[in-house]
């Protein structure tokens, strides 16, 4: 059974996330909803160091936070939408990376191919 996450920190980085999607024009809607999140505990294979995944799956999108030993945490949900102000342009997923009182975050852009 993984250790438990305080439910606020989750909260916060689901916030995160789908402010890093408004930013972009894109909306997210409620998701990702923590309590929707499947937990489980991965070791890193050089530290034995055992992080906590949250993990989520089954919605329209996927996405995967990695809570680490150290309080740091990265995590990753995809949008799947053209980019709305960005012609040619496809947001994959948005990207959130830190601690709850200073996240960071950004986009994970894709070129669309030119058209003949």
């Amino acid at each position: 059974m993984p250790a438990t996450l305080d439910p606020a920190v989750g909260e916060s980085l689901c916030a995160a996330l789908r402010e890093q999607a408004a930013r972009l024009g894109v909306s997210l809607g409620d998701e990702p909803i923590w309590a929707q999140a499947s937990l489980s505990e991965a070791a890193d294979p050089y530290t034995q160091a055992v992080s906590v995944l949250a993990t989520w799956r089954g919605g329209a999108r996927y996405g995967q936070a990695t809570f680490f030993p150290d309080g740091r945490v990265f995590a990753e949900y995809q949008v799947l939408a053209p980019h709305p102000t960005r012609p040619g342009c496809f947001i994959d997923a948005v990207q959130v990376w830190g601690a709850p009182a200073a996240w960071r975050g950004e986009a994970v852009l894709i070129e669309l191919p030119a058209e003949d």
